[in-house]
């Protein structure tokens, strides 16, 4: 079989003028090139080359061979180095997993700011409280909190959020207060069932871990519903403090037992594996880690 790089070596030496230039050219040693083009002529069965002290003549096999391969060759190179190039750019579809609830928190004009950082550069986001199969799914990175359990991905941890027990004035004028995560048993708790049967939340405070026996009427699985719900009154909820800040912030909710909550809910970027990882998706991981960083959605720390 004709080695097609052997092909591309000729042409080099045909354009070079000689084996010395050819070899110089493509970092290789003279007599390399010599006895390469020969191997070529052996396999062919047909004379190249005119070799002589001072130059090298193409023979009409070699006329033709060259006339036939060199703009292929070139087009590949072309098509090799714009590659190559490319690679430095990013550019492509990035597919983002991430939370129901993901742009009431990461502002959706960060994802205008990346697009026009990087215009070659498409997302897709892909939202769902359901946890994402990145491979099944073809996902490059999602935004996960919880710890990582699978050992085939890998985990960027950005930082810390806390979980909190907030619900609407009206809901609690009406109900009372609780005093003591006791008192939860009492209210109507707006939470995600996974399982029929007793529900509890497990609580950090001031003097340990604390579980709460909890009962409701009205569950989701999507903390973008139950965090509605709140808002609307339909009772107590357990969600994650930065869904929750705006509405702290204009008085749509209050906090509930703020000495108890969830802490240090670990946030990470999941993605499958560090090597020859998209540029546009180490791009997507570096700009998301910093704005998450830098507006204090999430707090640094291992």
């Amino acid at each position: 079989m004709i080695d097609l790089n052997d092909v591309a070596l000729f042409v080099q030496v045909v354009k070079a003028g000689s084996f010395a230039e050819a070899a110089r050219r493509i970092g290789i040693p003279s007599n390399t090139a010599s006895r390469r083009i020969q191997q070529l002529e052996e396999q062919l069965g047909l004379r190249l080359l005119h070799r002589s002290t001072r130059k090298l003549t193409l023979t009409d096999a070699g006329e033709t061979l060259y006339a036939r391969s060199a703009a292929q060759i070139d087009a590949l190179s072309e098509a090799a180095l714009e590659l190559g190039e490319g690679t430095q750019t990013p550019s492509g579809k990035v597919r983002v997993a991430a939370a129901a609830d993901f742009f009431n928190w990461f502002d959706v004009r960060w994802a205008k700011e990346f697009l026009a950082a990087y215009p070659r550069v498409t997302l897709e986001f892909v939202l769902s409280d359901a946890r994402a199969d990145l491979i099944a799914e073809g996902i490059d990175v999602a935004v996960r909190a919880g710890e990582v359990t699978e050992p085939t991905l890998i985990a960027r941890h950005i930082g810390r959020n806390r979980a909190c027990l907030v619900a609407s004035p009206s809901y609690l004028e009406e109900r009372g207060v609780p005093q003591s995560p006791d008192d939860l048993k009492d209210h109507d708790c707006i939470a995600a069932r996974s399982a029929p049967g007793r529900l509890s939340w497990y609580l950090d405070g001031p003097n340990g871990p604390v579980e709460a026996e909890v009962h409701g009427r009205f569950f989701a699985n999507s903390a973008l519903t139950l965090l509605k719900a709140s808002v609307a009154g339909a009772g107590i909820a357990l969600l994650p403090d930065v869904m929750c800040a705006p509405h702290l912030q204009n008085g749509q909710l209050v906090l509930v037992l703020p000495d108890y909550g969830i802490d240090g809910v670990n946030v990470y970027l999941v993605y499958q594996s560090r090597r020859q990882m998209p540029r546009a998706v180490s791009a997507f991981i570096d700009f998301a880690m910093t704005k998450l960083v830098e507006t204090g959605l999430v707090t640094t720390g291992v």
